[in-house]
């Protein structure tokens, strides 16, 4: 599965810190739970590609 195939599969996703000073992207699909535990400053780097992915979306969809 690629990043353009398209799913069925319904997920949940939760982020927040966590009491170590981590932050956690936490994933809970069809009963598998995925914990993904980030320093702050790989964190930051992830909501810039999440902004530059939604960035790059709205352009193909404008276009």
């Amino acid at each position: 599965m690629g990043i353009n195939t398209e799913s069925d599969i319904t997920a949940n996703i939760q982020i927040g810190p966590t009491d170590l000073g981590m932050v956690r992207i936490f994933v809970e699909a069809d009963g598998i739970e995925i914990p993904m535990d980030f320093d702050p400053e790989e964190a930051d780097e992830i909501a810039e590609e999440i902004k530059a992915a939604a960035i790059a979306a709205r352009a193909l969809k404008t276009g």
